[in-house]
């Protein structure tokens, strides 16, 4: 009897240890014929409107992913995808998957091997034109979205199959206003072992090809890569699409906006008044993300010399720019906008005005909402009883969708050692050394958020822009002033603010002499427009800034610059 009962126990006992849920992945020999580095990933949804690969997100509605280093994949071969392996978001587990009924789908996002000048060799998502975003990169493999069940009970790994490349994008021609340049830059080929390029969209003024003999000055519009020359529409809005809501503003038909707000510009730009620049949109998009944050970096290399010293002069040449410093000035939003700061303030005699809009931070006192030098932890206020997660957006009430932590942890599985192509990672990859392997060194563990104090004096000595302004003053002021220009939501999203706020305390007392303002209950990313609401002011960068440097260039240009052949 005793052996009986203690039978039925342990069969009672075996029937709720659930069976571990995995997937094996085939990459067919028709998708390949060597093999293939890159991060395996496995998303399963819930919401059948969209394939699994676009529904990752830091906000609350997201799905879920669950990713691997994939390293010298054969084709014709299966990896498995388990608990053991892979790690995920925003369940960090396979194991703690809930059971129910999901559309699945496999992508892999292919690296390839660099051997850098430094010595160090590395594998990376090159930028394949798309600007560095895995789910829509060319050349990425997946496989077509399936319906699986997840069940206590399931015996063996869910099956999926690799079925088909993304596919090349097209790229945009040349117009009567609109032209597109690339160049060979030979600073970042000789960094990065290989090839590499940069590129511009290039908006000419009314009248150019009708004034041979006018150079022009360069206007400059740093941001996240653009596919084309942005905001610019030669023909009314099509009333024939259907209308777009945008949550995000609470507005219908934000598409007929958008492209309506693109139209007048074009009709502006063409119009009499309006002041006739060269308008540049540039493409550096590489192996770590997007752009570049036009800046020199042990782990991107030269980028900030090679836009400044080689595609800047390029463009000048090409379309007859003036060519000095004080004939480019430089403005964006967000990455834009600490990129347009960060060049006027290294490259002071390059540049002669910055606008800077909802700039990323600009004194790492206030990353956001860390303090990294005197912080312990990036996800958790310091506290000996209480564990509580730093926020990572909010909205204009302040209510928060994600913690810093919870975005951290997604781009930790869309790739590790910085190689997630996302925000936080490529401030890793753009302001720290390089690591041991190669890699950027981790400004804190990805995981428990432990600040790394050596990696931060790094950071604060090469790209706290608050920092370096006030211990090069004596030198940058004099050919700063006047020239520095600042604006920020005080809601911003992502508490940009807040570093704004230290700056200013800095600038005020050395009189600088220009503008810093802010949005009341404004949002990211407010460029300082305070008869707009967001959703417009958003759209008006080149029709804000331009002649807004216009009509004070001439309290900057030197004696005998040319402030009137290109004023027709």
């Amino acid at each position: 009897m005793r052996t009986r009962l203690l039978f039925v126990l342990v069969v009672a006992l075996c029937t709720c240890v659930r069976a571990q849920t995995a997937f094996s992945v085939l990459l067919p020999e028709s998708l390949a014929d060597s093999a293939l580095d890159g991060r395996l990933m496995v998303m399963l949804s819930t919401d059948t409107s969209a394939e699994p690969r676009f529904q990752i997100s830091d906000g609350p509605e997201t799905q879920l992913l669950f990713a691997q280093n994939a390293d010298g994949w054969q084709p014709g071969s299966r990896v498995t995808v388990d608990a053991a392996t892979a790690y995920g978001y925003p369940v960090a587990s396979l194991a703690d998957l809930p059971n129910g009924t999901y559309q699945a789908q496999a992508l892999l996002h292919r690296y390839e091997t660099f051997r850098r000048a430094d010595g160090h060799t590395v594998k990376l998502p090159m930028d394949r034109g798309e600007g560095q975003q895995w789910n829509l990169a060319p050349g990425n493999l997946l496989s077509t979205p399936v319906q699986v069940t997840i069940t206590d009970g399931r015996a063996g790994p869910i099956e999926l199959t690799l079925d088909h490349a993304i596919p090349e994008i097209e790229q945009p021609e040349d117009t009567e206003y609109v032209k597109h340049i690339r160049i060979r830059s030979e600073l970042l080929s000789e960094f990065w072992g290989r090839d590499m390029y940069l590129g511009a969209h290039v908006l000419l003024p009314e009248g150019w090809a009708d004034h041979p003999n006018v150079a022009y000055p360069l206007a400059i519009m740093h941001g996240h890569f653009p596919s084309d020359f942005g905001g610019w529409r030669t023909t009314p809005p099509d009333t024939t699409q259907p209308c777009v809501y945008s949550a995000r503003f609470g507005l219908d038909c934000y598409n007929r906006t958008v492209e309506q707000e693109a139209y007048d510009f074009y009709r502006l730009w063409t119009g009499p008044d309006f002041p006739r620049v060269i308008a540049v949109e540039i493409q550096h998009a590489n192996p770590y993300y997007d752009d570049s944050y036009a800046v020199n970096s042990e782990n991107l290399g030269p980028y900030g010399d090679a836009i400044t010293y080689e595609l800047i002069p390029e463009i000048e040449r090409r379309f007859r720019g003036i060519g000095e410093g004080w004939a480019r000035f430089v403005y964006g939003g967000s990455t834009g906008g600490w990129e347009a700061l960060a060049v006027q303030v290294k490259y002071p005699d390059e540049y002669g005005t910055c606008y800077a809009a909802c700039p990323d931070p600009i004194d790492f006192r206030a990353y956001t909402v860390v303090n990294l030098y005197e912080d312990a932890n990036a996800y958790y206020l310091d506290s000996r009883f209480k564990h509580t997660e730093r926020p990572g957006h909010r909205d204009s009430l302040g209510h928060v969708s994600s913690s810093l932590r919870e975005m951290n942890q997604r781009e930790l599985v869309l790739g590790d050692r910085s190689r997630s192509g996302q925000q936080w990672d490529i401030w890793e990859a753009v302001y720290s050394p390089v690591g041991p392997d190669g890699y950027p060194r981790r400004i804190w563990d990805k995981v428990s958020g432990q600040i790394d104090p050596e990696v931060a004096e790094y950071w604060r000595e090469n790209y706290d822009l608050t920092h370096i302004l006030q211990r090069d003053w004596a030198e940058l002021g004099p050919k700063l002033r006047g020239k520095l220009n600042i604006y920020v939501g005080d809601m911003d999203n992502y508490y940009l603010n807040n570093a704004v706020y230290l700056a200013e305390d800095f600038l005020r007392r050395v009189d600088f002499g220009g503008e810093i303002t802010y949005g009341d209950r404004a949002e990211h990313c407010w460029n300082g427009d305070p008869t707009q609401p967001n959703a417009i002011s958003r759209l008006r960068y080149h029709r804000m800034f331009i002649p807004k440097w216009a009509g004070k260039v001439s309290e900057l240009a030197p004696a005998g610059a040319d402030l009137t052949s290109w004023r027709y």
